[in-house]
């Protein structure tokens, strides 16, 4: 069992980031790949789940041991694949999740790509009770909300000027299970609140949080 990969990223995909540690490349299926910088000085540490499967084996990372443990609860629910948990953890925080389950919020989870109201209600009967002796680092957070809208005088910023990223950040969301016209729908909504679209990762941070306040 791999616990962790640390290494330098070699390059960056649509769904993954790609790590060299010790002259092997690992491929590692991740949420948010463009929040890691391919080149970058220094060796970055992703924390792993590998999946195995008969016709294949991936391994799924993590910045945090928290957000692993969380992908191996909500795998425990039947119904609920890798892909599946995987969308829910980049769009969500552990301590937003783990408060939607105990509090009972099938509104909330049902945000979530892929996640209907009867995939809701058997995430809080499987997990409500393993959830409360999930240990986080984080204190939980009493209300289950995104971060508030980004509001001011700024102008809004184009998204023709930023092209690369935004067709980069699309790529990423739909690997996570998003159709394209929620895609187009919530990037309308970047464009139209001035949000920083320079950064593919700060394109996907945002959307995410959209979806799940929206």
């Amino acid at each position: 069992m791999i616990d962790f990969i640390e290494g330098q990223v070699a390059y960056i995909e649509a769904d993954c980031v790609i790590v060299a540690s010790q002259g092997v490349g690992y491929r590692v299926f991740t949420g948010n790949p463009f929040q890691y910088r391919e080149g970058e000085v220094g060796a970055v540490r992703i924390y792993t789940h590998h999946y195995v499967r008969e016709d294949a084996m991936h391994l799924y990372g993590f910045s945090t041991r928290n957000e692993r443990d969380l992908f191996r609860k909500l795998l425990d629910v039947s119904g609920i694949g890798p892909k599946g948990a995987l969308a829910m953890i980049s769009a969500g925080t552990p301590e937003q999740i783990i408060a939607a389950v105990t509090q009972e919020n099938i509104e909330f989870l049902t945000r979530f790509p892929g996640v209907g109201k009867k995939t809701a209600q058997r995430i809080i009967l499987d997990l409500k009770d393993k959830l409360k002796a999930l240990a986080v680092q984080e204190k939980a957070v009493a209300r289950v909300e995104g971060e508030p809208e980004v509001h001011g005088g700024e102008e809004p910023t184009l998204f023709h000027a930023f092209e690369e990223p935004k067709q980069e950040a699309i790529e990423a969301l739909g690997a996570l299970g998003y159709s394209q016209t929620e895609i187009q729908k919530v990037m309308k909504k970047l464009e139209k609140e001035g949000a920083d679209l320079a950064s593919t990762d700060k394109i996907v941070k945002r959307a995410l949080q959209l979806f799940l306040t929206t």
